[in-house]
């Protein structure tokens, strides 16, 4: 495509981009199990209203836009409350958990080469933690050093012990995996790291928003937060089960120094003056920043409880009517919403292919062969209709064509 000579009208204009729209998968029918984590209608308005108001303006400059400093100063706070962070704790928003695991492993790096002499740095990361964390240690510079699992899914703390050596700038642990959404040990390995001057970070960028709801509903909960000894740093999406509008997410430190010394880019020789930066980006939209503040105050404590009963509700029938398919199971003990099932008896890729065609859109995971589901509120309303589906395919492919037949 070249660049119009003349500009197109708006009428055609957005009638072209709704055709191409049709083609994208029907999150706000709750028919992904990802990328998008759909609640209800008056939580997308306010975000959308604060978007809105917060469409052209730029985060890189605090003096220009004071009220986007402060909205960013109470997200980090709330969130630091929400996990516990003790006084001292500090932080910053980010554009989505890539970059807050990122700035993590940057501090952790930072911390290491001057607290320790550290000059060819490892990171240790269980083999089930966000590909994040291998981007991060290849864009930084460290060796990534990664740490099977055991028979629960969850970061073998013996093989971590082992692997944890002084060149280890940072441990990091899941709260919960994307691939199983199992909870890794983390009192344990904060601790492997603690003994030696290690950072530790429990990634939480899924669990952030939803575990210490589900805890205030009385779901056990495994220790993962700040109240663990040894947990140095966090990453938590607001953007996921906090339900702003993409990309909005939290990096916390316990020790704010560290976000000031190790995080923060500062920069001043050149002719253009004083430039500093918490985050990766330069410029940052603003209207992540306002929504995650309007809808976290929007939804209150309440809020977030209610949403994160409907969540853990549509969880419990999706896994009880997965189990209930003799062909299929649910892999692992997932603590929260996130969940992989697959089959010893049939083809689940199969499976998903008939799926896609009756327009859910689910997720593939190997070693083993997966299917995967994050749960959202609105796939509540869904649920049965969903697990119809999955019957009439398992029973078709059940039928038709197994493992050796599709792979023959």
């Amino acid at each position: 495509m070249e660049l119009p000579k003349q500009g197109i009208a708006k009428d055609e204009l957005f009638k072209q981009m709704r055709e191409r729209k049709e083609k994208d998968a029907d999150w706000r029918g709750a028919r992904t199990f990802s990328l998008v984590y759909p609640s209800h209608e008056d939580v997308e308005r306010v975000v959308e209203e604060a978007n809105l108001l917060y469409l052209h303006e730029n985060a890189l400059n605090p003096f220009r836009f004071p009220s986007l400093r402060e909205m960013e100063v109470d997200v980090v706070s709330m969130t630091a409350g929400l996990l516990h962070a003790p006084e001292g704790a500090g932080g910053c928003m980010t554009s989505g958990g890539t970059e807050s695991i990122l700035m993590a492993v940057k501090t952790a790096r930072e911390r290491a080469r001057e607290e320790r002499g550290v000059t060819q740095p490892r990171l240790v990361a269980p083999v089930s933690a966000h590909p994040a964390f291998a981007k991060a240690a290849q864009v930084l510079g460290l060796e990534l050093v990664q740490v099977p699992l055991d028979a629960d899914l969850r970061a073998d703390v013996a093989a971590a012990e082992r692997l944890i050596d002084d060149r280890t700038a940072l441990v990091v642990g899941s709260a919960p995996n994307y691939p199983f959404g199992t909870i890794d040990p983390i009192p344990e390995l904060a601790a492997l790291a603690a003994e030696r001057g290690i950072a530790f970070h429990t990634d939480a960028c899924v669990g952030g928003f939803l575990l210490p709801f589900l805890e205030r509903l009385g779901e056990p909960v495994p220790p993962f937060d700040f109240r663990v000894p040894g947990v140095s740093t966090m990453s938590a999406d607001v953007h996921k089960y906090g339900f702003c509008t993409k990309g909005a997410s939290v990096v916390l430190h316990r020790d704010e120094t560290h976000l000031k010394r190790h995080q923060l880019f500062f920069y001043d020789r050149w002719p253009g003056g004083i430039y500093a930066s918490f985050a990766m980006a330069g410029a940052r939209p603003a209207a992540p920043i306002a929504a995650a503040w309007a809808v976290m105050r929007y939804l209150g404590e309440e809020g977030y409880v209610r949403l994160a009963g409907e969540t853990r509700d549509a969880t419990r029938r999706l896994r009880e009517g997965i189990e209930a398919i003799p062909e299929l199971h649910v892999i692992g003990e997932p603590a929260a919403s996130l969940m992989a099932f697959g089959s010893d008896r049939i083809d689940v890729g199969a499976v998903g292919d008939v799926m896609d065609d009756r327009g859910w859109c689910l997720d593939r995971q190997k070693d083993p062969d997966a299917l995967h589901v994050m749960v959202s509120p609105r796939h509540l309303q869904v649920a049965d209709r969903f697990l119809a589906d999955l019957r009439e395919a398992v029973a078709h492919h059940g039928e038709s064509r197994g493992v050796e037949a599709r792979y023959s």
